[in-house]
């Protein structure tokens, strides 16, 4: 059976509401000569950050696969897939805001970015524990979950606070 795992709607609703809360009022500031393009160009804007944040995970019996949209592929971020005999351990780095991301690496000693901005990600590594067995216990988001809906949040505030200058 495959299990889909998407983006968390807290990271996609978050790049969405900021994205529209800094680019919505350039439409209607912009001269007459720019409105139509200053339209079209967030219109654009907008569909290529939902594309960019619809990536998802699927797992089988077998594999993992991450799939990323076209757009992503024309950027440079790349599908990939490891099947689960091939995961040898789990390594962790740091990252400079002081988390930690987590790699799978195979028996090349390839690394492979281990999602952690999905759905059921509790679900994700039990299912990566039982079909590897490699302790999963210390793996967790990249960044807290309240960070994302904070960002959300003030987004939202920000767009209204931007058609209230607008309206008055």
């Amino acid at each position: 059976m495959i299990e889909k795992y998407k983006t968390l709607f807290p990271v996609k609703s978050s790049l969405i509401s900021l994205y529209i809360a800094l680019t919505i009022p350039l439409p209607f500031i912009s001269s007459e000569q720019l409105k139509i393009t200053s339209l079209f160009l967030f219109i654009f804007g907008l569909l290529f950050v939902i594309s960019i944040t619809s990536d998802y995970v699927e797992t089988c019996e077998k594999k993992i696969s991450y799939k990323v949209s076209f757009i992503s592929r024309a950027f440079g971020k790349k599908n990939w897939e490891i099947f689960w005999e091939e995961i040898k351990s789990i390594k962790s780095s740091p990252t400079s805001q002081g988390s930690k991301v987590f790699y799978f690496v195979d028996e090349k000693g390839k690394s492979l970015l281990l999602p952690q901005r999905i759905e059921n990600f509790d679900i994700f590594l039990d299912k990566v524990y039982t079909k590897t067995s490699i302790n999963t216990e210390e793996i967790c988001y990249v960044s807290p979950l309240w960070t994302y809906k904070l960002l959300t949040i003030i987004s939202i505030i920000m767009i209204f606070g931007e058609i209230i200058s607008f309206l008055y």
